[in-house]
Protein backbone atom coordinates (compact mmCIF):
# COMPACT_ATOMS: atom_id res chain seq x y z
CA UNK A 1 0.00 0.00 0.00
CA UNK A 2 1.54 3.60 -0.93
CA UNK A 3 1.29 6.50 1.64
CA UNK A 4 -0.81 9.13 1.34
CA UNK A 5 0.55 11.62 -1.36
CA UNK A 6 0.18 15.42 -0.71
CA UNK A 7 0.93 18.35 -3.01
CA UNK A 8 2.91 20.85 -1.65
CA UNK A 9 1.92 23.85 -3.54
CA UNK A 10 -1.35 26.26 -3.65
CA UNK A 11 -0.86 27.04 -7.74
CA UNK A 12 -4.73 26.02 -9.06
CA UNK A 13 -1.91 25.11 -12.19
CA UNK A 14 0.09 22.29 -10.74
CA UNK A 15 -3.19 20.76 -8.51
CA UNK A 16 -5.15 20.28 -12.42
CA UNK A 17 -1.56 19.14 -13.63
CA UNK A 18 -1.14 16.24 -11.12
CA UNK A 19 -4.92 15.39 -11.71
CA UNK A 20 -3.99 14.19 -15.30
CA UNK A 21 -1.52 11.47 -13.87
CA UNK A 22 -4.91 9.92 -12.22
CA UNK A 23 -3.31 9.71 -8.48
CA UNK A 24 -5.19 10.62 -5.26
CA UNK A 25 -3.27 12.94 -3.85
CA UNK A 26 -4.16 16.21 -0.85
CA UNK A 27 -2.93 19.68 -1.27
CA UNK A 28 -1.02 21.84 1.65
CA UNK A 29 0.52 24.84 0.69
CA UNK A 30 4.19 26.43 2.15
CA UNK A 31 4.97 29.20 2.74
CA UNK A 32 8.55 29.49 1.68
CA UNK A 33 9.53 32.47 0.67
CA UNK A 34 11.29 32.43 -3.46
CA UNK A 35 13.29 34.45 -3.01
CA UNK A 36 17.31 33.66 -4.23
CA UNK A 37 20.15 34.07 -2.47
CA UNK A 38 23.28 36.20 -3.75
CA UNK A 39 25.18 34.61 -6.57
CA UNK A 40 22.61 31.79 -6.39
CA UNK A 41 22.47 30.09 -9.67
CA UNK A 42 18.87 29.28 -11.22
CA UNK A 43 19.09 25.41 -10.76
CA UNK A 44 20.68 25.80 -7.32
CA UNK A 45 17.30 28.09 -6.56
CA UNK A 46 15.08 25.93 -7.95
CA UNK A 47 16.40 22.72 -6.67
CA UNK A 48 16.47 24.75 -2.77
CA UNK A 49 12.86 26.27 -2.97
CA UNK A 50 11.41 23.13 -3.52
CA UNK A 51 13.12 20.66 -1.26
CA UNK A 52 12.46 23.71 1.37
CA UNK A 53 9.11 23.32 0.53
CA UNK A 54 8.81 19.49 0.80
CA UNK A 55 10.22 19.55 4.34
CA UNK A 56 8.22 22.02 6.00
CA UNK A 57 4.98 20.28 4.19
CA UNK A 58 6.30 16.83 5.78
CA UNK A 59 6.52 18.67 9.13
CA UNK A 60 2.68 19.17 8.87
CA UNK A 61 2.44 15.42 6.82
CA UNK A 62 4.62 13.54 8.42
CA UNK A 63 3.47 10.28 7.25
CA UNK A 64 2.70 11.51 3.65
CA UNK A 65 5.00 10.80 0.62
CA UNK A 66 5.55 14.68 -0.20
CA UNK A 67 5.97 16.23 -3.50
CA UNK A 68 6.75 20.06 -4.30
CA UNK A 69 8.14 21.64 -7.26
CA UNK A 70 9.62 25.19 -7.72
CA UNK A 71 9.73 26.58 -11.60
CA UNK A 72 11.86 29.55 -12.67
CA UNK A 73 12.00 31.54 -16.14
CA UNK A 74 15.56 32.42 -17.06
CA UNK A 75 16.69 34.86 -19.43
CA UNK A 76 20.62 35.06 -19.88
CA UNK A 77 21.27 33.67 -16.31
CA UNK A 78 19.08 36.10 -14.82
CA UNK A 79 16.06 34.67 -12.56
CA UNK A 80 12.69 36.33 -13.50
CA UNK A 81 10.25 35.70 -10.44
CA UNK A 82 6.93 36.26 -9.35
CA UNK A 83 6.47 40.12 -10.52
CA UNK A 84 5.52 42.39 -7.70
CA UNK A 85 3.90 45.04 -9.42
CA UNK A 86 2.96 45.94 -13.04
CA UNK A 87 5.94 48.22 -13.84
CA UNK A 88 8.01 44.85 -12.78
CA UNK A 89 6.03 42.80 -15.18
CA UNK A 90 6.34 45.21 -18.00
CA UNK A 91 10.26 45.14 -17.49
CA UNK A 92 10.04 41.65 -17.84
CA UNK A 93 7.94 40.77 -20.95
CA UNK A 94 9.88 43.48 -22.59
CA UNK A 95 13.49 41.62 -21.85
CA UNK A 96 11.24 38.16 -23.47
CA UNK A 97 9.65 39.73 -26.14
CA UNK A 98 11.62 38.66 -29.50
CA UNK A 99 13.99 36.18 -27.54
CA UNK A 100 14.20 32.99 -26.39
CA UNK A 101 14.29 31.91 -22.48
CA UNK A 102 14.61 29.08 -20.42
CA UNK A 103 11.99 27.14 -18.11
CA UNK A 104 13.66 25.14 -15.26
CA UNK A 105 11.23 23.27 -12.80
CA UNK A 106 13.03 21.18 -9.69
CA UNK A 107 11.10 18.66 -8.35
CA UNK A 108 11.41 16.95 -5.33
CA UNK A 109 9.84 13.54 -3.86
CA UNK A 110 10.44 12.87 0.52
CA UNK A 111 9.00 9.70 0.90
CA UNK A 112 7.84 9.59 4.82
CA UNK A 113 11.19 7.73 5.81
CA UNK A 114 12.96 11.36 4.79
CA UNK A 115 14.28 9.55 1.67
CA UNK A 116 14.39 12.52 -1.18
CA UNK A 117 14.37 11.80 -5.16
CA UNK A 118 14.61 14.59 -7.57
CA UNK A 119 14.62 16.04 -10.67
CA UNK A 120 15.49 19.41 -12.79
CA UNK A 121 13.88 19.71 -15.85
CA UNK A 122 14.43 22.18 -18.51
CA UNK A 123 12.30 23.39 -21.12
CA UNK A 124 12.88 26.64 -23.37
CA UNK A 125 10.21 29.17 -25.33
CA UNK A 126 10.37 31.26 -27.62
CA UNK A 127 8.37 34.44 -27.42
CA UNK A 128 7.98 36.30 -30.66
CA UNK A 129 8.42 40.27 -30.45
CA UNK A 130 5.61 42.06 -28.61
CA UNK A 131 4.63 45.25 -28.95
CA UNK A 132 3.91 48.10 -26.74
CA UNK A 133 0.25 47.27 -27.02
CA UNK A 134 0.64 43.94 -26.72
CA UNK A 135 2.08 43.81 -23.20
CA UNK A 136 0.08 46.78 -21.95
CA UNK A 137 -3.06 44.75 -22.93
CA UNK A 138 -2.03 41.30 -21.29
CA UNK A 139 -0.99 43.70 -18.32
CA UNK A 140 -4.66 44.47 -17.75
CA UNK A 141 -5.46 41.18 -17.36
CA UNK A 142 -4.75 39.23 -14.00
CA UNK A 143 -2.36 36.76 -15.45
CA UNK A 144 0.82 37.59 -15.36
CA UNK A 145 1.23 38.94 -11.49
CA UNK A 146 1.49 35.72 -9.86
CA UNK A 147 3.62 33.72 -12.59
CA UNK A 148 7.19 33.60 -12.81
CA UNK A 149 8.17 35.35 -15.69
CA UNK A 150 5.02 37.50 -15.65
CA UNK A 151 3.38 34.92 -18.34
CA UNK A 152 0.99 31.93 -18.33
CA UNK A 153 1.85 29.94 -21.40
CA UNK A 154 -1.52 28.09 -21.23
CA UNK A 155 -3.32 31.67 -20.73
CA UNK A 156 -4.23 34.99 -22.60
CA UNK A 157 0.24 34.90 -23.04
CA UNK A 158 0.19 31.49 -25.59
CA UNK A 159 -0.22 34.19 -28.02
CA UNK A 160 3.03 35.71 -27.42
CA UNK A 161 4.85 31.79 -27.88
CA UNK A 162 6.19 30.90 -31.18
CA UNK A 163 7.82 27.99 -30.09
CA UNK A 164 8.32 25.67 -26.99
CA UNK A 165 11.29 23.08 -27.14
CA UNK A 166 11.04 20.29 -24.33
CA UNK A 167 7.90 19.70 -21.95
CA UNK A 168 5.41 22.26 -22.24
CA UNK A 169 3.50 21.12 -19.01
CA UNK A 170 7.09 21.87 -17.46
CA UNK A 171 6.51 25.80 -18.69
CA UNK A 172 2.82 25.59 -17.21
CA UNK A 173 4.66 24.37 -13.86
CA UNK A 174 4.73 20.64 -13.56
CA UNK A 175 6.22 18.16 -16.18
CA UNK A 176 4.15 15.45 -16.23
CA UNK A 177 6.16 12.68 -17.87
CA UNK A 178 8.53 13.17 -15.83
CA UNK A 179 7.23 13.20 -12.70
CA UNK A 180 4.88 10.22 -13.72
CA UNK A 181 8.41 8.20 -13.98
CA UNK A 182 9.57 9.45 -10.19
CA UNK A 183 6.10 8.51 -8.92
CA UNK A 184 6.53 5.08 -11.03
CA UNK A 185 10.17 4.78 -9.43
CA UNK A 186 9.43 5.73 -6.25
CA UNK A 187 6.30 3.89 -5.53
CA UNK A 188 6.70 0.55 -7.56
CA UNK A 189 4.28 -1.00 -5.65
CA UNK A 190 1.19 1.90 -6.69
CA UNK A 191 -1.07 1.47 -8.88
CA UNK A 192 0.55 1.99 -12.74
CA UNK A 193 0.74 6.01 -12.99
CA UNK A 194 -0.10 6.32 -16.40
CA UNK A 195 2.38 8.13 -18.80
CA UNK A 196 1.28 11.62 -20.40
CA UNK A 197 1.63 11.67 -24.44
Amino acid sequence: MSPRLVLASASPRRRELLAQLDVRFDVVASDVPEIPAPDETPEAFARRVAHDKAVEVARQCPDAAILAADTVVVLDGVIFGKPAERAEARRMLQALSGRTHEVLTAVVLRDPAGTISEILVRSAVEFGVLTGSDIEDYLDSDEPYDKAGAYAVQGQAQRFVVQVRGSYTNVVGLPLDEVGELLRRTFPQAAAVPAVS
